[in-house]
């Protein structure tokens, strides 16, 4: 689990195939000291799990389900990641409940970068997460937590502080460019109860009957 607040940039040093997934060699910069293989880094958001560990570089394997709803799968060599490590216990939460579990790949529509105080940029919605956006919630864009701004039918606004511009790759985003995007985990479990209020009523009997039985009631 993770709170979408950058801790730091990390550099993809190579990007190859792996099965029907892809492998990632990243320098990981400042994390690389409190790091250890089988520990989870959500890069770009996306929740990748180290599997080796070298220096500064650390390697991650993306499946194909990863690459196929992320821009993982179009990261390149020299390109920059936003990388935060998976929190522990006690660690305050700043930003928001990010599970690191992508929901959509969106195009950037548009960035308004005239203001330096208040940089906007404007991203498509997926039909898939469109009932799980709405104005002044949360929203992780490529792993970082954000506040919606504005919401349309099919796209949504964020207004992005100079500190996030300028330590976090928003920056070097154009128009057209694919980010990651996950909806609020709060709003995606009360749509889940709102589509189907029967069988959550129906699974909570089931739950009650299963500790029962095991003697936990």
């Amino acid at each position: 689990m993770f709170t979408g607040l950058v801790k730091c940039l990390g550099t993809v040093k190579d990007a190859t195939p792996f099965g029907n997934g892809r492998r990632f060699r990243i320098d990981i910069n400042s994390l690389a000291s409190t790091s250890a293989v089988g520990q989870s880094i959500a890069v770009n958001g996306a929740c990748l799990t180290i599997t080796s560990l070298h220096g500064n570089e650390a390697t991650f394997d993306a499946v194909s389900e990863t690459v196929a709803r992320t821009n993982l799968g179009r990261l390149r060599a020299g390109d920059t990641v936003n990388l935060e490590p998976a929190l522990k216990a006690g660690d305050v939460l700043d930003g928001h409940i990010v599970l690191g579990h992508v929901d959509a790949l969106a195009p950037v529509l548009a960035i308004d970068s005239g203001n330096a105080a208040d940089r906007r940029l404007t991203i498509s919605l997926p039909a898939s997460i469109r009932h799980l956006v709405a104005e002044k919630g949360s929203v992780a864009v490529d792993g970082i937590s954000l506040t919606v701004a504005e919401a349309g039918a099919d796209w949504f606004t964020i207004a992005v502080i100079p500190h996030t511009w300028a330590n976090s790759s928003l920056s070097r985003l154009s128009v057209g460019d694919g980010v990651n995007v996950e909806a609020d985990v709060m709003a995606r479990y009360a749509a889940r109860l709102i589509q189907y209020p029967q069988a959550a009523a129906a699974s909570d009997g089931v739950t009650m009957d299963l500790l029962r039985q095991n003697g936990f009631m």
